[in-house]
């Protein structure tokens, strides 16, 4: 009787503890980002042209008659693809004529090496044969050699600019075949004046436009500035491509150059976050805001672009005192209880202290 009346209570106690436990929400770990102000910044515009970084004339490592041209003016090729071929015949002869004799010569020192081992051959001769099989690995490999250079191939990737040659004609090594324009890297080139030359401390920025798709700018690196003024009291500024896969603009092409200048003082309106701190909806843009009682609210945002260092430039929603959500933002939903992981030292990577 006694254990029935405790039976029961006991059951009741466990389950509730059960429950307890279910209904315990799972809270996500999250890090923090604060906005860095922007420094003032200021824009000039100048015309520009696109130009290959480089040409190159290809030619074939030995002489020969031209078998096929593969290629004509105007083509794209890629890195390693053949461009033309020489008469090959007499090379291949050259390639069978050495490995018959260094075949029968290996043989031979096989042979002659369990003479020696056996103590039947004198180790000079030995020595001998090892030495003229090793001449006939050499003669060899020449001839695969020269064999090998009787097929043109791109050493990058570009347009061919002109051919130069046509098919069984007579060519020595080293003859330019076809000249290939290198588009692995696409410079723009623009001139400056002297009074923008004496701010290139305040160069913080660079990208192009073309009147063919004027909505879309491509990211700038600068490579150069000649320090030598033309006589027209002119700079010449060399920027290379950031992404030269997605680009469309070409050697040749007149372009727009942007030149963002930046003063130390900071700008209050704007701000950088980091872009995977951004995300979007319903083609609006949007920041995870840490609010007092450890929950995210969403605070939607303004974007101008992106800046030299990758980072997302904010012109309006934010003060820059905001505690912003810095990574997982996909994640969340609105009013969510977050626990705040710390910053890890850099004395203690991976936080083990």
């Amino acid at each position: 009787m006694n254990v029935k009346r405790w039976f029961m209570p006991a059951m009741i106690l466990l389950l509730a503890a059960c429950n307890t436990n279910k209904e315990e929400k799972f809270v996500r770990s999250v890090k923090l980002v604060q906005p860095v102000a922007l420094g003032n910044v200021s824009y000039k515009s100048l015309s520009g042209t696109v130009k290959e970084s480089r040409e190159i004339s290809l030619g074939f490592k030995t002489g020969g008659q031209i078998d096929k041209i593969l290629v004509k003016e105007g083509d794209f090729v890629r890195q390693g693809q053949t461009i033309a071929m020489l008469d090959q015949e007499d090379y291949q002869l050259g390639v069978d004529a050495y490995q018959i004799q260094y075949d029968q010569m290996k043989n031979e020192v096989e042979r002659m090496k369990q003479l020696y081992e056996a103590k039947s051959l004198n180790g000079n001769d030995y020595e001998k044969a090892m030495a003229g099989l090793e001449q006939l690995r050499v003669q060899l490999q020449i001839n695969k050699n020269k064999l090998e250079y009787t097929t043109l191939k791109a050493p990058v990737s570009g347009y061919i600019q002109t051919v130069n040659y046509e098919k069984a004609e007579m060519v020595q090594a080293g003859s330019p075949i076809v000249n290939l324009l290198d588009v692995s890297k696409i410079e723009v080139e623009v001139d400056i004046p002297a009074s923008l030359y004496m701010q290139q401390d305040k160069f913080s920025g660079f990208s192009c436009t073309s009147s063919l798709s004027p909505n879309v700018s491509y990211p700038l690196t600068l490579i150069s500035i000649n320090p030598k003024a033309s006589s027209t009291q002119l700079y010449k500024m060399l920027l290379s491509l950031t992404d030269n896969h997605s680009t469309k603009l070409t050697a040749g092409m007149n372009v727009v150059v942007n030149i963002s200048l930046t003063d130390a003082q900071p700008d209050a309106s704007r701000f950088t976050l980091p872009v995977n701190s951004i995300f979007s909806e319903q083609e609006k843009s949007y920041v995870w805001v840490l609010e007092n009682d450890s929950t995210v609210s969403k605070r939607e945002i303004k974007l101008q672009g992106i800046d030299t260092t990758g980072k997302a430039i904010i012109t309006q929603g934010i003060q820059g005192n905001e505690q912003i959500i810095k990574a997982g933002v996909h994640s969340l939903t609105e009013n969510e209880k977050v626990h705040v992981l710390p910053e890890s030292d850099k004395t203690n990577v991976g936080g083990l202290f």
